[in-house]
């Protein structure tokens, strides 16, 4: 006996009317998605907790122009000061 067989035995014992238009997803489906559902939030708190370790604190440009100085590097770095492929203003 083939198992599509045994299973076409218990049919009428599930619904006394099968609708061949309605298809529902039913207990298998409902587990699938309910352990979709879980991996999720498992993945979701583990990032979580890898975000909390994580330093977001920038290091200081060491190009930035350091506080009180005369204004030279920023004419540097505003782009008035020009050079060549050669290295020569």
């Amino acid at each position: 006996m083939y198992a599509t067989q045994a299973l076409t035995q218990f049919v009428p014992l599930a619904a006394k009317e099968l609708d061949e238009n309605k298809v529902t997803p039913g207990v298998l489906g409902f587990l699938v998605f309910a352990a979709l559902a879980v991996g999720v939030w498992l993945l979701m708190k583990s990032m979580n907790r890898h975000m909390g370790k994580v330093d977001f604190e920038e290091a200081p440009d060491p190009a930035a122009e350091p506080a009180g100085t005369d204004g030279k590097a920023e004419a540097a770095t505003s782009g008035t000061a020009r050079t060549t492929a050669s290295g020569k203003s």
